[in-house]
């Protein structure tokens, strides 16, 4: 039991210290990094290659997404996002409407908005507070995305995230999914357990 307790608050020290790198990044250089992951995953051919696309709204310090909905190579893609229906589970939704959802995460309003099955996504890009070269992701404690992402059968997954997020190695349990690559502003990072098809 006291191994368990030394993992979860060494997860939980961890996670605070990747939010606070993140957090330490000037919106000048927020916008400039984001910017530059957007380009590399917009140019990528799991992105190239998906027609529906899972993405995220960010919110505090969060890489931003918000370019990917305006690129060229975005022409013709379904963009739907993350809704938390309960505290374990997300569904996918293109929004029709928006409103301010937990955690104060913009969310579309699921009456007004398109549910997609995780089945008929083609690719899922996640948020994450940390990440290693190996693409372990460490994501915010609530484990929606864990719940989520096996049942997008169909999906690459990939992390979008800034250098400043990265550690040598994260610690994983037996449940955690490394995601196939990660896209930052410097590099593409790429999980070859798990490559995604060419």
């Amino acid at each position: 039991m006291s191994n368990d307790l030394t993992r979860t608050e060494e997860r939980k020290a961890l996670r605070k210290s990747l939010i606070k790198a993140r957090n330490s990044l000037t919106p000048e250089e927020r916008a400039e990094k984001s910017a530059l992951a957007v380009e590399r995953l917009a140019a990528s051919e799991v992105f190239r290659a998906a027609r529906t696309v899972m993405i995220y709204d960010h919110v505090g310090g969060e890489l931003s997404l918000d370019a990917l909905l305006t690129h060229p190579a975005s022409a013709g893609k379904r963009f739907c996002y993350p809704l938390c229906v309960s505290r374990t589970e997300m569904i996918a939704m293109i929004p029709g409407a928006w409103q301010s959802g937990a955690y104060g995460i913009r969310e579309p309003v699921r009456e007004r908005s398109e549910e997609i099955a995780p089945e008929d996504l083609d690719l899922v890009v996640c948020p994450g507070t940390g990440f290693d070269p190996a693409c372990n992701r460490m994501g915010m404690g609530g484990g929606y995305y864990d719940r989520y992402l096996p049942k997008c059968t169909r999906a690459n997954i990939v992390l979008v995230a800034f250098e400043a997020q990265k550690v040598p190695a994260l610690p994983v349990d037996p449940w955690d999914r490394p995601v196939e690559q990660v896209f930052t502003e410097a590099a593409v990072y790429r999980n070859s357990s798990a490559l995604p098809p060419a």
